[in-house]
């Protein structure tokens, strides 16, 4: 593992079982991927692909709610699987916090939503005396844009879907993470109140020096917000790499795919549309070969019964026969 790793996955696989009849399918949500996000450098770390490409169930495993199948999950050298319960409440949750889709499921519509804020710095012992909980809370949602005199004695239902998600963001940071996993954290919002979102991580993670792995369909955002990016297949990290050079200029067919969705990947353009991409071939996930094989337009005769090797390529890895340098085709 390397020394200033933040988090280290190395060959991380989650299988799912799914009955059919008498006998049961296997399938992998997740397949060999591997990523580190270097501690003392901060990033935001998007991961894209369509629906059903793996990102939710990489950011449950990352959060320790699902199990991996294999592989390792190392978060400041420790193995997340095989931290107990305590070790999960008391440490690695103070490192670690998620921000989920909906943040209305995130909060009780019958609990004020202020008190999940108090709960929070109480149970992680935030402040040496409850007398200053107020004022750290408040600082706390200054960051994001709000105060407690706005959300006071409200339930949640009475907030707006953006100030709903800047609470959450905010009862995220009051622990003072390091890491926080946000999972589609804007695909509930409207176009402005998506990019006062993103550019609110932008910001922390400046301003707080906390990495953030944001997970999303929405390319526009990603390309906005993530210094790196990973590009997800049925469970395979196809391309990884700075976001501006894989979609900017992207080398695997699949993210080349991607990148035909949204109208150009220029920084200084207005990114106001969602990108919702449909789940095209169940089978991909069961394929012999390259899993892209049955759409790609680059497909070769060895794509069809063999896995393509993950190579370095212009700056980023690519999971791809086109870039095997061991093959003749790769060199034309």
């Amino acid at each position: 593992m390397p020394a200033d790793a933040l988090l280290h996955i190395e060959d991380l696989t989650k299988v799912f079982h799914i009955r059919q009849g008498f006998s049961s399918q296997e399938f992998h949500a997740v397949d060999n991927a591997s990523i580190v996000i270097d501690s003392g450098k901060p990033e935001i770390f998007a991961v894209v692909g369509e629906s059903g490409s793996g990102k939710t169930t990489l950011a449950k495993m990352v959060l320790g709610m699902e199990a991996p199948s294999q592989g390792n999950l190392r978060y400041k050298d420790r193995q997340v699987a095989a931290l107990s319960k305590r070790e999960m409440k008391n440490w690695f949750y103070h490192e670690v916090q998620p921000v989920f889709q909906d943040p209305f499921a995130a909060f009780s519509p019958l609990k004020q939503i202020d008190r999940y804020l108090y709960e929070t710095v109480y149970n992680y012992k935030m402040v040496g005396d409850k007398k200053e909980a107020p004022r750290y809370i408040n600082e706390v949602l200054s960051e994001v844009g709000l105060t407690l005199a706005e959300i006071a004695g409200r339930y949640p239902n009475e907030l707006s879907g953006g100030q709903a998600q800047r609470v959450a963001i905010a009862r995220a940071l009051l622990t003072k993470p390091s890491l926080i996993v946000a999972d589609e954290p804007v695909s509930m919002l409207d176009a402005s109140l998506r990019m006062s979102v993103v550019n609110m991580f932008r910001k922390l993670k400046e301003d707080n020096a906390v990495s953030v792995i944001y997970i999303t369909h929405d390319l526009a955002t990603a390309f906005y917000a993530g210094d790196r990016i990973a590009v997800m297949l049925r469970g395979w990290i196809v391309e990884m790499g700075p976001t501006e050079q894989v979609l900017g200029n992207p080398l695997h067919p699949y993210t080349q795919n991607l990148k035909t969705s949204i109208p150009s990947i220029k920084s200084d353009e207005a990114w106001d549309e969602k990108i919702d991409l449909a789940v095209i071939e169940t089978d991909e996930y069961t394929r012999t070969g390259c899993k892209f094989a049955g759409r790609c337009p680059a497909v070769m005769d060895i794509c069809h019964d063999n896995i393509p090797p993950s190579v370095e390529h212009e700056g980023r890895s690519v999971k791809c026969f086109l870039y095997d340098e061991a093959l003749p085709a790769a060199r034309n």
